[in-house]
């Protein structure tokens, strides 16, 4: 794909709920697919209990005695993306298992190389959305995107969004309230935020593509003396 072609976005809906219809993670998902949509990215959605996704930190798993594993079909379509973004509900105040489970694999696979030698995700964008009924978002947000900068996700400013509901048993995102209003759709600073990030998310992978991915120097893992010298520098402790 040239660089001047438009970037392509993958979402990973790690809802708890197997009926996709019932995900309220979806609902803000789809707010942020529909702004990439409009400005013409290819945009697709994984809703992860569709699929067969066995704990383990291998690339596949069936070569770990597991009868099914749908990872790899999921992997490659996380390595065709440009952009991913991760969405998870909030339950006991931290991201669901489900989303998890998508990062241990994706970590599982991280250290696989690209053309240039440069660890598997470099020259890609993430963000995190998330949704509940509790304090959390924040956290969960922090969570996934530490661990997606670390296996070489680039980073946009502001690259998360979330809603809550009120703290307790009540609505989640998108149901109905008693005055017919779908809970959290009038939300303004969920609505901003959701702009805002996909916003940078596009602009960051325009950005890549522009610069042919992030520069393949000093972080070429194999070559990394090259550029340092550290082979000839005294290492010194900083005590003396």
């Amino acid at each position: 794909m040239s660089a001047d072609s438009q970037p392509s976005a993958l979402f990973i809906n790690c809802s708890l709920s197997h009926d996709r219809s019932a995900s309220h993670t979806l609902r803000l998902i789809e707010r942020s697919a529909g702004i990439m949509k409009a400005e013409g990215l290819d945009v697709s959605i994984i809703h992860a209990l569709d699929h067969v996704i066995p704990f383990g930190m291998a690339t596949d798993m069936t070569e770990q005695g597991q009868d099914r594993d749908d990872w790899p079909s999921i992997q490659r379509r996380i390595d065709e993306a440009d952009i991913l973004v991760i969405g998870t509900p909030i339950w006991l105040g931290v991201k669901s298992s489900v989303a998890t489970l998508v990062v241990e694999r994706m970590y599982a696979g991280s250290a696989e190389t690209n053309d240039r030698g440069q660890f598997r995700y470099y020259g890609k964008t993430a963000g995190c959305i998330v949704t509940g009924n509790e304090d959390g978002v924040k956290a969960c947000s922090r969570d996934v995107l530490y661990a997606m900068a670390h296996i070489g996700y680039s980073i946009p400013p502001q690259p998360d969004c979330g809603w809550l509901g009120e703290i307790g048993p009540g609505p989640s995102y998108g149901d109905e309230l008693d005055d017919g209003r779908p809970a959290g759709y009038d939300s303004e600073f969920t609505n901003k935020n959701t702009t805002i990030m996909t916003w940078n998310l596009i602009h960051m992978a325009r950005m890549l593509r522009a610069e042919d991915g992030f520069p393949a120097h000093g972080n070429v893992a194999d070559r990394w003396r090259e550029v340092t010298n550290a082979e000839d520098q005294e290492v010194s402790s900083p005590l003396g």
